[in-house]
């Protein structure tokens, strides 16, 4: 007697959607697993974040300081000239004085107290302002130099003015001490 055996091909296991890694916290797909590299494979900027050897995110050098006049050169506020507030070096934004205002509503904080609505300064990308010279009117580029003195200083590419004197370096931050001195 002979026995018939039927053998069926067996189906490949395929992958399908994606897949994670439990030690790397990256999700893969199925080109990953199989060696081919394609351009949507690669690491999205949101998931990994430059880091300095300590584990500390990489903080960005902006070309623009506290105290300096800027013009913004793109967005809902273009060709507005006021002054730098506040840097924010790990996203690269700048607060401007009385730009890009937003409306905040705010609710009462005492039983009594009714909300309102309040405008408050938003920050900006720094790659939206460019630095202005007021006394040429016209904005430029930043260039470092070293004087006769060895001071390192900024100035404008265009004009030649030097930006960082130290006496306004002094008034921008009497101001600033004043602001947040507490009676």
């Amino acid at each position: 007697m002979a026995t018939m055996v039927v053998v069926q091909p067996v189906q490949s296991f395929k992958l399908e959607g994606l897949l994670s890694s439990s030690f790397s916290g990256l999700r893969l797909n199925n080109n990953q697993l199989c060696g081919s590299s394609s351009s949507s494979s690669q690491i999205k900027r949101w998931e990994r974040k430059d880091v300095k050897p300590n584990s500390l995110p990489v903080v960005k050098k902006l070309h623009v300081k506290v105290g300096d006049n800027v013009k913004v050169i793109g967005g809902a506020d273009k060709g507005k000239i006021s002054t730098v507030t506040r840097i924010y070096t790990h996203n690269s934004k700048v607060l401007l004085k009385d730009i890009n205002l937003k409306t905040k509503h705010v609710k009462g904080k005492a039983e009594g107290e009714i909300g309102q609505i309040v405008q408050v300064e938003a920050p900006v990308h720094s790659s939206n302002v460019m630095l202005y010279s007021k006394t040429a009117k016209v904005t430029s580029r930043v260039g470092h130099k070293v004087l006769e003195t060895g001071q390192k200083v900024r100035y404008l590419l265009k004009t030649g003015e030097i930006i960082d004197s130290a006496e306004e370096w002094k008034k921008v931050h009497k101001k600033d001490k004043k602001d947040t001195k507490r009676p």
